[in-house]
């Protein structure tokens, strides 16, 4: 037998483990889930790692996918392919998704804060801030949101927490464009304040 047949039959035997283990899962088996996590986890994490450049990211990527995975395991289709390419794809999907909503928040730093009041900084320092972003920082944001009047704290999640665009929320809070601007502005400069080493 040749490598490319061993090859082809190591595949098919995966496949009809990750099918079994999926009916399982489908069936609420939580033991069959473990196994599933253990076989996918590595290779999926290095498919979001590869993309979004980050590990505290990759792993959150890792973790709603296998969330999906338990919710939605009913809804695998054999016929329609494989089980570990549908998991890549979710991984990818997912992990475009963050890079979106970085760029979008980006750009709505661009557009909200003006220039005269030293927020400029190009696309390579806003990556890398938001790449060795700890955790002590965001718990630091989300502190000094928290302290913000309520319709500034909703522009601001819904603009950085949930990756909205400014139109979007516009729309889902039925306001004009320029007051969900003017919130998500007075909101940056009021966090700036806190923020501000020594304040």
């Amino acid at each position: 037998m040749s490598n490319s047949d061993e090859q082809l039959q190591e595949r098919a035997r995966l496949n009809a483990l990750d099918i079994q283990l999926m009916q399982k899962v489908a069936a609420g088996d939580r033991a069959a889930f473990s196994q599933l996590y253990d076989r996918l986890s590595r290779p999926l994490y290095a498919t979001a790692l590869q993309i979004v450049r980050d590990a505290g990211e990759a792993e959150d990527i890792i973790q709603e996918v296998f969330l999906f995975l338990w919710d939605k395991a009913r809804s695998f289709d054999s016929a329609r392919g494989n089980l570990f390419s549908w998991t890549v794809t979710l991984t990818r999907n997912r992990a475009i998704d963050r890079i979106r909503k970085r760029q979008r928040r980006s750009e709505i730093l661009d557009q909200s804060i003006p220039d005269d009041h030293g927020y400029t900084a190009s696309a390579e320092e806003t990556d890398a801030s938001i790449g060795l972003e700890t955790q002590e920082n965001a718990r630091a944001v989300r502190k000094a949101v928290s302290t913000l009047p309520a319709d500034q704290q909703i522009a601001l999640k819904l603009a950085f927490f949930s990756g909205l665009t400014q139109q979007e929320i516009s729309d889902q809070l039925q306001a004009p464009l320029g007051t969900v601007k003017a919130r998500i502005r007075r909101g940056l400069l009021k966090l700036r304040e806190q923020l501000a080493p020594g304040a």
